[in-house]
């Protein structure tokens, strides 16, 4: 079996996990993956459970692509994301319904949970509205990701990143996840938030981790040590 004829299959696995998870509905969302030419990227107006390796598109950083479909309306900011950022090879995008109903008020999330530093800082942003397939959304979602792996779009959706189709996964449905807590603490009023310097902590734990190492920061492993063979 052909690396690309793989990488397609788990593609459409992906999706079709983005509809079972709940966070994709009908034809809305995207995704993309960078390959050896440039990427692949999902067809414009296909539902996932139609969709067939085949029917992935071969796009080129140059904005030209391949295939027996047309690419995602869009394309612009997979083909800028990958472009811009060499850390990472998944671009997923969504309407899932709880980041969504903060995008339609322009609600950045800020670190009122510990786990907001999933993305990768104390914030997940808000980009500002622009008209869906153009260059001024992309220009917004870069910003709005910069130094970030999620982002809200205005009016929108969500935009989630990754080394791998899982981690991309997990991170969206992490954002809808933080997404309906914040909106349900939202209904009690305006919940505190855990300052920079704790998120500095955490975020430096949850590095920690994915490095295959447990956090060690403030005596958190005094009690959970690795039992020694008995003699």
């Amino acid at each position: 079996m052909s690396d690309d004829l793989e990488l397609r299959r788990q593609m459409v696995a992906t999706c079709r996990r983005m509809n079972d998870s709940g966070i994709n509905q009908g034809t809305a969302g995207n995704l993309s993956v960078r390959n050896a030419a440039g990427f692949l990227i999902t067809a414009t107006s296909l539902p996932y459970d139609q969709m067939e390796p085949e029917d992935l598109v071969q796009m080129f950083f140059d904005g030209t692509y391949e295939g027996r479909r047309r690419p995602s309306s869009e394309w612009r900011f997979h083909r800028d994301i990958l472009q811009a950022r060499q850390d990472i090879n998944v671009v997923l995008h969504c309407h899932s319904v709880y980041a969504t109903t903060l995008a339609v008020h322009h609600k950045t999330i800020p670190s009122f949970h510990y786990m907001t530093g999933v993305a990768g800082g104390t914030t997940i942003r808000c980009a500002s509205y622009a008209t869906f397939g153009t260059q001024a959304l992309s220009d917004a979602a870069l910003e709005a990701l910069q130094d970030r792996l999620a982002c809200l779009l205005g009016q929108h959706g969500q935009i989630s990143l990754g080394k791998t189709l899982p981690a991309a996964l997990a991170l969206a449905i992490e954002v809808e996840t933080l997404s309906r807590l914040y909106v349900q603490a939202l209904t009690l009023g305006e919940p505190p938030i855990l300052s920079d310097e704790e998120m500095a902590r955490v975020i430096q734990q949850m590095k920690n981790m994915s490095y295959g190492q447990a956090p060690d920061l403030d005596g958190v492993n005094d009690i959970a040590r690795p039992r020694t063979p008995a003699s």
